[in-house]
C-alpha cells in the first residue's frame, strides 16, 4: 500500500512541478522575446544585457534593465489597423498591430519628450521623436493582411505608419515615406530629451 502512495504521490509531484515558480524567481515567458525596449524605462521585466544577445552586442546596444516583449504580451494589447500602399508592391496592405506609444507605455515609459531609436535584425535604427510616433500614429504591426508578419519578409515586427494622412509625405517617392519604418523590428531604446 506504501508504494501505490509513493508513486500517487510522485506523480502528483511530478504533473504539478512545472507549474511551481519558486519565491522571487521570475515566471518562464511563454514565447520567444520578440522586441525589447530599454533606456528610460520604468518597468522593466528583465536584467541587462548578457553574452547571449549576440545581436544587440554586435549592433551596440546595452542596458541595465528592459521591458521585453513576447507575442502573446504584444497580442494582449490593443490592436489598430492602418491600411498604407506600402513601398515592396506598390499596393494598400491591411497592418494590424498596437499602437506604439501603447507598446512603449506597458514599458513604463512616461509619454513626454522622449527621442526613440527603432532597431530592425539587419542593424538598421530609425530616430524619430515620441511626439512623431504619436501624432503619426505609429503602430508595431504584428499581422499583414490578417496574417502574422513573417521572419524573412518585413516581420516579425514591423514599426510603420499610413503615410497617406499627411500631405508632406504623399509628395515624396513611395520608398522614403517609409525611411523612419523598421521592418524586422527587435529593439526600441527611449532617451529623454
Amino acid at each position: 500500500m506504501q508504494r501505490r502512495v509513493f508513486i500517487a504521490t510522485a506523480a502528483t509531484a511530478v504533473a504539478v512541478a512545472p507549474f511551481i515558480t519558486p519565491a522571487g524567481a521570475v515566471a518562464p515567458r511563454p514565447g520567444p522575446v520578440l522586441l525589447t525596449v530599454s533606456g528610460a524605462i520604468a518597468n522593466g521585466n528583465r536584467g541587462p544585457r548578457n553574452a547571449l544577445d549576440q545581436l544587440m552586442h554586435k549592433h551596440g546596444i546595452a542596458f541595465g534593465r528592459a521591458h521585453a516583449f513576447d507575442h502573446t504580451a504584444l497580442a494582449t494589447l490593443p490592436a489598430v489597423s492602418i491600411e498604407p500602399q506600402v513601398e515592396y508592391d506598390g499596393q494598400p496592405h491591411r497592418l494590424t498591430g498596437p499602437l506604439l506609444t501603447t507598446v512603449l507605455k506597458a514599458a513604463g515609459v512616461a509619454l513626454h519628450d522622449a527621442e526613440l531609436t527603432l532597431r530592425a535584425l539587419d542593424g538598421y535604427g530609425a530616430r524619430l521623436s515620441l511626439d512623431e510616433a504619436r501624432e503619426q500614429r505609429f503602430i508595431i504591426a504584428t499581422h499583414l493582411d490578417g496574417a502574422p508578419l513573417a521572419l524573412g519578409g518585413v516581420g516579425p515586427l514591423w514599426a510603420v505608419y499610413d503615410p497617406g494622412g499627411f500631405p508632406g509625405m504623399m509628395d515624396r517617392p513611395l520608398a522614403e515615406r517609409f525611411a523612419n519604418c523598421p521592418w524586422g523590428l527587435y529593439h526600441i531604446e527611449v532617451a529623454p530629451v
